[in-house]
């Protein structure tokens, strides 16, 4: 029957696999068409409408020979019946082009018994076929906690299930034709022509040998030595003659470093910290020494990185964090800020060309128009005016959608109409303002932004205010900004005017890495910031992504890559490229291969990059019976060893031993700039291999490499 698609010179036990899955496939579809011509008979009733049809049935023969006392009892009820009917949704049959996802056989004392799990529930037991939704069903567990061979013991519904699993495989049946069966210890692929092709275990698995290759507490810097930096105490010993040249920069020349992602600029603008802070203690102590970044990741790495060098006492901040307590200290007063602003909102009020409008617009405002209350209905003015904000869209370059203007008009109404609990005042019974569940009236609503004000207009008052007032307090001895591509021009404006007198400060950045739309290049920086006449290191070297990662990345940038490629420091691990027909059948193999990894390697560092924190969520729930998977989001990484499931925007900044996107799809990475970024940033966090899965089309930013 199969002797048109099997190879010959397949070992025996992958013929005999391959055999039994196309068999069993044949059995579905032979038990689908028979269900199709039953509900075809009856007018395209699905099974469960059948049972009831012929309950009606029944009632309409009792009805015929009842007597008058009896009549109007069994005519209530076929009316009953017949309304079910009507409101039953039907049940649509599995789709026979592909009718399940995977293949579970587990023996539970009594014979071997045969589950496929797909994205509908049909059963036949006369032809033993039992196909069951993948999301509902609780022998799934089985599915994702277990591998062949094991011994499993689950509390289903009304039992304890114990046994053993005897086989356990992913089944990709594409156009009614079986193309690929992925097993615990085997791949049968198969090709073009027909023929099967095997690959072994190896090709399921992540390279060995990760463990403890990303830089953590006490081994900051991955220089000349490399290869051994994980085992080297003193990492300083490690720098490349360029990152050293940037550590020993002096003190009052600003320093602009750039380069590649895994090149060292967290180290070398660290190491500089630290090494100015040696120096001259008296004049640049390390109380008076910042370290801002964009995410809360990257904050909790540098202050871990920092201890090792002896500057853990410098203070790391978080942009948010930063602009909030300086707000508060400028303006003496707290602020309520809106925890989750319109994303198009947020992206005009970062842009430069707001940055630009705003400079020209209040050019004449008088320092004493500078307080907070003056400041607030001077920026609600801006935000309301939509000739202004078209303005700033046309000057964005593409970058800002027209939408932006109504989204940023609705927004800012909302925040500036009079807060409710104002307005409920003259009541004086507490629980009268409160809803029915406890919570405060306007919580919930869109009433709740009332009086409120976003955490990026916070850097436009501060700007304000420093433009034609000035800020008080002592300067900074030493400021570092890293990922700075990421800072707006209104952040750079305020962070410039608290320096001290040297105008000491080391921007660190790559442009290829931008997440958002504030980077206005870097000459705009510097000038924004007060220091044009920086100097710029270029560093050369990328010493954390091996060369396939490395070729990857620049590939994936496209017309964005610079004109030099760095210099990838080493070989490595090839890229795992795995690509499916359907997000469950990737979910199922990413489960079972991270169940893989960290049973080899319990010392390893894994991140699981999702394109946002929705797909993060959504993934860890299918892994969080692993004790050492974890869901972080908004940068709350330990740094230990385990499996982060996390967001790009979260893991920016941050490297880990193993990388997998899970969504390496057109719709998560469309062919635009943005996506470009992101996904380069997603997969250069890796410093030893990275995997890239596709529940769908591959991201046509892949090009060539995804076509398989």
């Amino acid at each position: 029957m199969l002797e048109s698609t099997l190879e010959l010179d397949l070992p025996v036990e992958a013929r005999a696999v391959l055999e039994e899955e196309a068999t069993l496939l044949e059995r579905v579809r032979a038990a689908l068409d028979r269900a199709q011509e039953r509900a075809a008979r009856v007018g395209g009733r699905a099974p469960r409408e059948l049972r009831s049809v012929a309950a009606l049935r029944e009632l309409r023969d009792e009805a015929a020979a009842a007597s008058a006392d009896d009549l109007p009892a069994v005519l209530l009820e076929m009316s009953v019946r017949q309304r079910l009917i009507e409101q039953e949704p039907r049940e649509a049959l599995p789709d026979p082009l592909c009718p399940y996802l995977a293949h579970l056989r587990v023996d539970e004392g009594k014979g071997a018994k045969d589950y496929l799990l797909g994205h509908a529930t049909f059963l036949d037991p006369s032809a033993d076929v039992r196909i069951l939704d993948w999301r509902v069903a609780p022998v799934a567990q089985i599915f994702y906690r277990y591998r062949e061979g094991d011994e499993y013991e689950e509390a289903f519904p009304g039992r304890v299930a114990e046994g053993v699993v005897k086989a356990r495989r992913i089944v990709v049946v594409e156009r009614g034709a079986l193309t690929r069966i992925v097993g615990d210890g085997l791949v049968l692929t198969r090709r073009g022509d027909g023929r099967w092709t095997l690959a072994e275990r190896a090709a399921l698995a992540m390279q060995p040998g990760g463990a403890g290759t990303a830089a953590r507490p006490g081994s900051l810097g991955v220089g000349a030595g490399a290869p051994d930096h994980a085992k080297v105490a003193d990492v300083t010993a490690l720098l490349d003659a360029d990152q050293y040249a940037a550590v020993c920069a002096p003190p009052e020349q600003p320093l602009l470093v750039l380069g590649s992602a895994g090149s060292g600029k967290t180290t070398v603008a660290l190491h500089r910290l630290a090494r100015i802070a040696a120096l001259d203690p008296a004049r640049c102590p390390l109380s008076a020494m910042n370290v801002v970044v964009p995410e809360e990741g990257l904050a909790r790495l540098s202050r871990r990185l920092l201890s090792p060098l002896g500057a853990g006492e410098a203070q790391v901040k978080t942009l948010d964090a930063w602009s909030s307590a300086t707000a508060r200290e400028v303006f003496g007063k707290p602020i309520a800020l809106c925890d989750d602003p319109p994303a198009l909102v947020s992206s005009l009020k970062r842009h430069p060309a707001l940055y630009r409008a705003l400079r020209e617009r209040f050019a004449r405002l008088a320092p004493a128009n500078t307080t907070l209350p003056r400041l607030r209905r001077r920026l609600a003015d801006v935000f309301t005016d939509r000739g202004f904000l078209e303005g700033v869209v046309a000057a964005s370059g593409g970058d800002l959608p027209r939408s932006a203007v109504e989204e940023t008009v609705r927004h800012t109404l909302l925040q500036i109409a009079e807060p409710l609990d104002r307005q409920l005042a003259s009541i004086t019974v507490a629980s009268m303002k409160r809803a029915l569940d406890g919570r405060a009236i306007a919580e919930g609503t869109p009433d709740e932004l009332a009086g409120t004000l976003d955490i990026d207009d916070l850097p436009i008052l501060l700007f304000l205010r420093a433009a034609r007032r000035g800020l008080d307090g002592a300067g900074w001895s030493h400021l570092v900004l890293d990922e700075a591509e990421d800072f707006s021009l209104f952040e750079l404006f305020v962070l410039g005017k608290l320096l001290g007198e040297t105008r000491s400060v080391t921007l660190a950045g790559d442009e290829a890495q931008q997440t958002s739309s504030s980077f206005a290049g870097w000459d705009a920086a510097r000038a924004a910031l007060g220091v044009g006449d920086a100097a710029t290191c270029r560093l050369a070297v990328s010493y954390r992504c091996p060369q396939p990662v490395a070729e990857l990345a620049r590939r994936l940038l496209g017309e964005l890559a610079p004109e030099t490629p760095a210099r990838a420091a080493r070989d490595g691990a090839p890229v795992g490229l795995f690509r499916f027909p359907s997000e469950a059948q990737a979910h199922l193999f990413l489960a079972g291969a991270l169940r893989d990894l960290v049973g080899r390697e319990p010392r390893a560092s894994v991140a699981v990059i999702a394109r946002d924190a929705g797909a993060a969520r959504e993934l860890h729930a299918l892994i969080e019976e692993l004790p050492e998977a974890r869901l972080v989001l908004e940068g709350a990484f330990s740094f230990e060893p385990g499996i982060d499931v996390t967001d790009v925007d979260s893991a920016k900044g941050l490297e880990f031993d193993y990388v997998v996107v899970p969504d390496a799809t057109a719709a998560a990475y469309p062919m635009n700039h943005e996506a470009r970024r992101r996904l380069h940033v997603a997969a250069t966090r890796t410093s030893h291999q990275l995997w890239l899965i596709s529940g769908a089309a591959w991201s046509p930013l892949l090009g060539d490499v995804g076509a398989s």
